[in-house]
């Protein structure tokens, strides 16, 4: 893997879709975005159904056109939509207003989607097509495959269970997404060394489409800020592939080093087949192809017939799998007693759902988990889900989270039950004060308190002649931890 994501530092999973990330860039990265014809299809791509019609009958207009014409084009009750297309056209600095009355059509993208679609042009915008027959040439199954097994390769590394030897740079990658964090635990090793985290599980229950774009997302805000990448190639070359054919090799000599940088970190998630590092052609895979489809844009819900997990009343569960992956996701909060040929078993234990809560997974998470893949069998039923197990895994989370752990300072060795009672009173009012022994004069106070306790206690030392407001004698504050 290429060195460009060697300095990932830990970042946030950005949750934001590829639309609403082009919506922040400046006029500038547009113009550049604009000259390659295949970037234009994919912004119109991208659209919704009312801006692609707004776009279709400007783009062949040669002047601004009114505003009340275009808001003409539809009915009244739908004119708010229109208006939210023109916004969003705006935004992709596709279509503008010149004036207060007129719209204008950007005329660097009027003329590279002319390009796009009657190839016009002197470009390789939509790649190039290697020249030569492939002594090695792979069939679209085969692509299916590796792109299938390299993606589950990362999902392992992200659970935890990595079934092969991924590069550094793919589990930092996961780190600066929020997806994992480091492992605090004395004497884990460079394998266990990060954990899933919340975040992390609320990203396997996403389509697997989503999840491709919500790391193209993060790897695209590591290369412009922390990689020093051009932004304008990583883009141009990920809607370049999106528009490519599957099972169709291509030459490497049209990209540019950084593209050729991108396309070296991408084929460790499935996006790229290459035989070897220093292979002249790389094949796109049904993931990169479909990158700018609709499929790709929104998460589509799990389909009913897929489900695998059975949930009986007694915390027993039967998973009907022999996937590595689901089961290693079950792992994360059942405690697996036996496995079969094509079934595991096991039990949804106090243990297991605290650990699981421990790695920062909900216990929302828990049940959309088992409920998103719960077996046809199951959703004959409702609710879909034993309401004994679904209250018990939530009761667990709220005994775990029964519990607040703040700083607090204790003030013990007054000399005299009337110092320690001035102090009490003068604290107590606004509600300093977390637990009191008048016995034995023991008083804690809250982190945000201690600062006013102490002034306050200096100042009645000072008035008694008493220097540098403390001393032995006199009573002293230990910081620590309250429950």
């Amino acid at each position: 893997m290429s060195d460009s994501l060697a300095t990932v530092k830990n970042g946030q999973l950005q949750q934001n879709s590829i639309q609403e990330y082009l919506e922040t860039l400046p006029k500038q990265t547009f113009d550049k975005l604009y000259t390659q014809p295949a970037t234009c299809l994919a912004a119109l791509r991208l659209l919704p159904p009312i801006a692609k019609q707004i776009v279709m009958r400007l783009l062949y207009t040669q002047r601004p056109v009114l505003k009340a014409d275009v808001e003409a084009w539809c009915f009244q009750e739908h004119r708010s939509d229109l208006r939210d297309s023109l916004k969003k056209l705006a935004k992709m600095n596709i279509c503008t207003e010149t004036g207060s009355e007129h719209l204008q059509i950007s005329r660097i993208f009027q003329e590279n989607m002319h390009n796009a679609l009657v190839g016009g042009g002197t470009h390789a915008s939509f790649g190039k097509p290697a020249d030569t027959q492939d002594k090695y040439e792979v069939d679209i199954p085969f692509l299916d495959r590796y792109a299938s097994e390299a993606w589950e390769a990362v999902l392992h590394y992200l659970v935890g269970t990595p079934t092969e030897k991924r590069p550094k740079a793919v589990g930092r990658l996961l780190v600066a997404s929020g997806l994992q964090e480091q492992d605090g635990r004395s004497g884990a090793t460079d394998d266990e060394r990060t954990m899933i985290t919340s975040k992390g599980f609320q990203f396997l229950l996403l389509d697997v489409n989503v999840q491709v774009w919500s790391l193209l997302l993060q790897y695209l805000e590591l290369a412009e800020r922390q990689l020093q990448m051009d932004i304008v190639e990583v883009l141009n070359f990920l809607f370049q592939v999106g528009s490519l054919e599957l099972g169709q090799s291509y030459s490497i000599d049209p990209l540019t080093d950084t593209q050729k940088m991108v396309l070296e970190d991408l084929k460790w998630f499935g996006l790229f087949y290459q035989r070897k590092k220093k292979s002249s052609r790389f094949y796109p895979t049904r993931m990169a192809t479909s990158l700018t489809s609709g499929s790709m844009i929104a998460a589509r819900k799990p389909e009913e017939g897929h489900g695998y997990i059975i949930v009986e009343t007694n915390y027993r569960i039967y998973a009907y799998t022999e996937s590595p992956l689901q089961i290693a996701i079950l792992s994360l909060f059942v405690s697996l007693q036996a496995r079969f040929q094509n079934m595991v078993v096991g039990l949804i234990t106090r243990d297991g759902v605290r650990d699981a809560l421990a790695k920062g997974i909900t216990a929302d998470q828990i049940i959309t988990y088992l409920t998103a893949h719960a077996h046809p069998e199951m959703r004959k039923q409702s609710p879909i889900l034993p309401e004994t197990v679904v209250d018990q895994i939530r009761l667990w989370e709220m005994e775990r989270n029964r519990l607040r752990v703040s700083r607090a300072y204790m003030y013990n060795d007054f000399p005299d039950i009337q110092e320690y009672k001035q102090l009490s009173d003068y604290a107590e009012p606004f509600g300093a004060i977390l637990w009191k022994n008048d016995k034995k004069r023991i008083l804690v106070v809250t982190e945000e308190g201690h600062e006013q306790v102490k002034a306050f206690k200096k100042r009645k030392q000072a008035a008694k002649g008493i220097p540098g407001g403390g001393g032995h004698g006199r009573a002293q504050a230990s910081p620590l931890t309250s429950r």
